[in-house]
């Protein structure tokens, strides 16, 4: 199983829990796809994108439960990042858990066990 994770603020998250998917954040909507990290990307993911930012969940959802919607492709560095051309059903969630808050200006994702 390829497990693919993806950060998003709580709110957003409940309301996915409650539809049974979801739609993605207004970055994800302006992109046109659902940005997704691996467990090597996540640390500078929610560095660079999710800095002071607090109330967030890390969702763990199984990439091949996504078919051929998940795409591959090259982004920061040429490096290869999970994009979603769709929406994501929350069945895919493998777990959600909250992301914990910023001290001193760094996050301890590695806590989480991705």
């Amino acid at each position: 199983m390829t497990t693919i994770y993806k950060i998003c603020e709580r709110a957003a998250w409940q309301e996915a829990e409650r539809l049974g998917l979801y739609r993605g954040s207004a970055v994800d909507h302006r992109d046109g796809f659902i940005h997704f990290s691996t467990a090597a990307q996540l640390g500078e993911t929610a560095a660079r994108h999710f800095a002071g930012q607090s109330d967030l969940m890390l969702i763990a959802v199984d990439g091949d439960a996504l078919g051929v919607a998940l795409k591959w492709e090259a982004s920061r560095g040429g490096a290869l990042f999970p994009h979603l051309y769709g929406t994501l059903p929350v069945a895919a969630a493998r777990w959600a858990r909250p992301l914990p808050n910023e001290v001193g200006g760094r996050r301890d994702i590695a806590e989480l066990d991705p």
